[in-house]
Formats: C-alpha cells, structure tokens, sequence
C-alpha cells in the first residue's frame, strides 16, 4: 500500500444485522478495523457519554470511517470524518429513500431525517446503494447528483446457504416485527389469507411477534404455523425444508431472506416490487402486492417447480466474493 492507502477502517453500526456483520468480516480480512455500536439514551447518559468518546476516539485512529444506514450515527460519523480530515463511507438500505404514507415507513415521511441524511447523501465521500433503483431514488427525491453513489449488491454466502436434501411441501416466510404496518409491509397479511385456499399445504411465518402476532392468528387457518424469531441453526433448516419461500412485501431494497432461500433452493415467490424481482429474476413466480388470488396461484406454480435455477441465479449474482471485490474497488480508489 502507498503512504495515502488506507490500512485503518472504524465501523459504525445501530444493529449487528447478518448483512451488516457479512461486511464487517470482509473489511476484517484485509484491514485493521474498529467497531462503534451507536447508542444515543437520554436515560442512559453515561452510554451515551461512551459513545461519543468511543466516536471520536476512533475517527481519529482510523484512516477511513464505515457507516450502514444513513441514520444519526451515519450523520455523527460523516462529521468528524470531515473535522479529522477521513475519509467515509455510508451504506444505504432502502429505508433512507422510502415513502410509504399509508404505513407510516420511510425516512422521507420525517424532515428531520431528511435533512439529515440529505447532508449525509452530499458530505459522505461514498455512499453505496444495494441497487440502482435506491440511487434513482435518492437523487430524485433529495435533489442530489448522486456522483459520490456506488451500486454495490450484498454478498452471499452459498458454502453456507445450501439444499438440505429433499424438500417438504411447506411454504416459508420470515418477517421480524411486532405491528401491524410491519405486517402489512411484508404481506404477511396477504400470505396467511392465501394459506385458506391450500389447506393441504403447510404454512411457517417466522418473527412476527406481539400485537401483530394475535392479529395474525386471529385470520389464520389451522394449516399457518407462527414460530420465533428462530436462531440462525433452526432457521437455516427451514430453508433448506421448505420448497417455496414468499417475499409479498410492497417494498424491499435487496432482500436478504429471498436470497438465502434461494441458495438453499426454495422456489421464490414476490411481487415485482423495487428490489424483489432484482433477486429472483425468471427464478420464481410473481404475485400482485396484496392480491390474494394471484398469490395462491403463484404458490401453486413454486410447489411444482424446483430451486436449482433460484441457488444459481444468487450464486452467479451475488455471492461474497462480488460484493468483497466491490468494496476493496471503492476503498482502494478512496
């Protein structure tokens, strides 16, 4: 490396979601790396106090600044990169770019946020988008030329998201989240309903919980079964068991679940919606948002079908070593 290269990343996160925890071990591979868990508590000042220190300290020691989402702590990060003089990078995941009035998610619904990730999107050195349609969004909706944007696809593991062996007749789908907006974003909704006309069919929705969760079962056939969240061994093994995994959302960025149930050849079935089809391609089959009917048939069709074409698609697409090629690019050209 050169005198300017960079040998020292700190790592900012809100969560240690898998995707976000896939990057930091790429960057742990190949660069000494500092991780920030960002917590703001006006209950818990002396966290919060840590914190700051924790940020601070570390932009000073590092060489470069590694952000996901573009949140307060993103907002924090990019400006003490620019004080001491570092370079930073910001990953956006959909949420930034979103507008759903009806459901209340998105960061464009908030001018707070707005104007904060507004001057994330113009002082960052990079921001890296999952997919071209959140780069089109955001330059559409913060009124930003998008020159600093990256399309950088995550990456999967497909040593690790692998068949099983013989697939069940069971239908999967994993959606975190206790309201029903939530619940209504995901279609998960629309999926139980679906469950009423394939009785023979076994039906598993993962991670749903609370409030939303007694809603659910309250539509719920018997042939539904609610579980979790799960730890990762059990729901690897639910992927590898069912031959169908539903994604009915009305709004993803790249969708993780999808494509690790891909890898473990599940047939996919989603809407045609932002970054859905991005991942299934001609893999699956394909429902209205929302639409009860299609969803079943679409269903029908997956049950007959097999997976082999879906773990290919995410294995030539996006595997780790795309999205780790893709990372040292950007950081090298910083």
């Amino acid at each position: 490396m050169t005198k300017n290269s960079i040998h020292k990343i700190l790592f900012v996160r809100l969560n240690p979601s898998s995707f976000v925890q896939r990057d930091l071990e790429i960057l742990k591979i190949h660069f000494q790396v500092r991780e920030v868990d960002f917590i703001l508590d006006r209950k818990d000042p002396l966290t919060t106090m840590k914190t700051v220190y924790s940020l601070i300290r570390g932009v000073i020691w590092a060489d470069m600044t590694f952000s996901w989402f573009a949140d307060i702590h993103a907002q924090w990060t990019v400006k003490l990169s620019h004080i001491f003089r570092r370079k930073s990078v910001v990953v956006i995941g959909g949420y930034e770019t979103g507008k759903i009035e009806e459901l209340g998610y998105g960061a464009l619904l908030d001018p707070v946020k707005k104007k904060r990730i507004k001057y994330i999107f113009e002082n960052a050195d990079r921001i890296i988008a999952l997919t071209s349609h959140m780069k089109e969004e955001a330059v559409k909706y913060y009124e930003i030329t998008g020159d600093n944007f990256s399309i950088i696809p995550t990456g999967f593991d497909y040593h690790l998201f692998k068949s099983g062996g013989e697939k069940e007749d069971l239908v999967f789908t994993a959606s975190l989240g206790h309201t029903w907006d939530r619940v209504r974003l995901k279609g998960v909704d629309t999926l139980v309903k679906a469950a009423k006309y394939l009785p023979e069919i076994r039906f598993v929705v993962n991670g749903t919980t609370g409030e939303a969760l007694e809603k659910l079962k309250k539509i719920a056939p018997d042939n539904v079964e609610f579980v979790g969240p799960v730890p990762f061994k059990e729901l690897l093994k639910l992927f590898q068991k069912s031959k169908v995994y539903c994604q009915l959302s009305m709004r993803e960025g790249l969708p993780t679940a999808v494509c690790e149930a891909m890898l473990c050849e599940c047939v996919p079935v989603g809407t045609k919606r932002f970054g859905i089809p991005v991942a299934i391609g001609d893999t699956g089959f394909y429902a209205g948002y929302g639409d009860v009917r299609e969803t079943v048939a679409a269903i029908k069709k997956a049950l007959k079908s097999d997976g082999v074409k879906a773990r290919e698609r995410v294995k030539s697409l996006f595997p780790r070593e795309v999205r780790e090629k893709g990372l040292l690019e950007l950081i090298r050209k910083l």
